[in-house]
């Protein structure tokens, strides 16, 4: 899987959260945390991801997120 990318400032609405579940669960999986990853308006609503440089994943809830994240691993 490709590095999985986190906006510092959505941090805040629970991907803080997903970060650390993921770090414990796939320690091998490469996860990094940027300032800002320019999705500015998706950032204010909702917790999300980015996977490379141009997938997006988002979830309305960090429990919904996580899900996601774990079916592109399995």
């Amino acid at each position: 899987m490709k590095k999985i990318k986190y906006c510092c400032k959505n941090m805040k609405l629970g991907s803080k959260a997903v970060y650390k579940l993921l770090k414990l669960e796939y320690p091998d999986i490469k996860q990094a945390k940027k300032d800002c990853l320019g999705n500015c308006k998706l950032c204010s609503k909702e917790c999300f991801v980015m996977i490379g440089k141009k997938e997006v994943i988002c979830g309305a809830s960090p429990e919904i997120l996580y899900g996601q994240i774990k079916k592109l691993i399995s």
